[in-house]
């Protein structure tokens, strides 16, 4: 058997299919399943905010600990003239990583990189 961290990667255009409720399901059952997550383009900040609660009813003593998130934002820099003038942007980082609390760790999060430590389940 292959020791180590599964590492799912989910495309924008995968997530773009799926409802919110979908997502978080998704995300929650690999998580628990022990893989860390690596979304492309990251969930809105409703979506994140559902994914933590839904998180928190599904943490059990002995068993599913939590987890841990890490955002690589949106490039301020990265807007078109109808953004500008009418002052929309996007809400959704541009990355995330999620994985269980007991395996994931970040370590630091620069402007153009994070780092993350990942050890195998126990």
């Amino acid at each position: 058997m292959i020791q180590g961290v599964q590492i799912d990667m989910l495309s924008a255009e995968r997530l773009s299919k799926m409802t919110s409720y979908e997502k978080i399901r998704l995300i929650l059952d690999d998580v628990r399943q022990g893989s860390v997550v690596v979304l492309e383009q990251g969930l809105t900040p409703e979506e994140q905010g559902k994914l933590l609660e839904t998180t928190m009813m599904e943490i059990t003593p002995g068993g599913f600990s939590g987890i841990e998130i890490e955002t690589y934002p949106s490039m301020g820099g990265d807007r078109g003239f109808f953004t500008k003038v009418f002052g929309k942007k996007s809400n959704a980082p541009r990355l995330m990583v999620i994985g269980p609390v007991d395996q994931l760790k970040m370590l630091s999060r620069e402007k153009d990189r994070l780092i993350a430590w990942a050890s195998a389940a126990q």
